[in-house]
């Protein structure tokens, strides 16, 4: 795989990271504003935690670039807005591309940029959209040296309505593949069903680091155990937003996932720093 002296910004020198994803208020979906309807404050939490890097989207992105103090997370861009994360799947569900998304993020002074690529049953133009996202990014990355992050995300209908993550490794790991293919640098994939199935993420991604995807918000001690577990299958790293931002003290949630993906605490010894504060 091509170098992209960038991509050194994101990733820390063990080749690992952990992304806090605190951009889901793009995506017009209220119950994705729990824990940030100031996001001031929320940003600044997470900072002083020190993770790798924050992701926002672009309206936001200044409370980062802007925040005192050296050194500081890198920033990861959000490239693009959806409207399928609602209760209820909209009659006219898309998926596109925010304008001059690499040119904003090179202003930005951004290390990375991330966008969709969903796999969801029976709205194969989502799918079609992504696809044409992604090649476009692609280039636009290419020419101004520019990672690309591509976050494989298969969905399909759940009871209560609306959609839920697919975490069939016969849906994920061929959206993987899909997404290197495309050419991805770095891949934020959503866990399997069953955790021992992540491994074959990881090897189908190949050289390209497989970082997790959080999802939905989850008990703290059971979360930690994941991705301690997602860690030993071969995954360079997390990009978690609900599990930190809705917790009670973001900061010490961060601290306690980056220990688990830099120094291989224990979950017994990272919850323990979660209730110490």
């Amino acid at each position: 795989m091509h170098v992209i002296p960038r991509l050194g910004r994101l990733l820390a020198a063990d080749g690992r990271c952990f992304d806090v994803a605190i951009d889901h208020g793009l995506f017009n979906e209220p119950s994705f504003l729990g824990g940030i309807e100031d996001m001031e404050r929320a940003v600044r939490a997470v900072v002083a935690a020190g993770p790798d890097a924050i992701q926002l989207a672009p309206g936001q992105a200044p409370l980062l670039v802007d925040a005192p103090g050296r050194p500081k997370p890198a920033l990861v861009l959000r490239a693009d807005v959806t409207n399928v994360y609602g209760k209820v799947l909209p009659r006219h569900p898309f998926v596109r591309l925010l304008a001059d998304a690499v040119e904003r993020a090179l202003r930005l002074d951004a290390a990375c940029v991330v966008a969709n690529l969903f796999l969801i049953a029976d709205h194969p133009a989502v799918h079609e959209q992504c696809v044409d996202n992604v090649g476009r990014l692609r280039a636009n990355c290419e020419r101004y040296g520019m990672p690309l992050m591509v976050e494989p995300i298969a969905m399909r209908p759940i009871a209560s309505g609306g959609l839920g993550v697919d975490g069939d490794p016969a849906h994920v790991v061929p959206l993987v593949r899909q997404a290197v293919e495309l050419g991805a640098d770095v891949i934020k994939a959503d866990p399997t069903d069953d955790v021992a199935d992540f491994a074959r993420v990881v090897t189908v991604a190949g050289a390209r680091p497989v970082l997790v995807r959080g999802g939905g918000k989850a008990d703290e001690a059971d979360i930690l155990r994941r991705t301690h577990a997602l860690m030993q299958t071969g995954a360079r790293g997390i990009v978690y937003g609900r599990n930190v931002i809705q917790h009670p003290s973001p900061t010490a949630m961060t601290r306690a996932f980056m220990a688990i993906v830099h120094d291989g605490a224990t979950p017994e010894a990272a919850l323990a720093m979660v209730r110490r504060g």
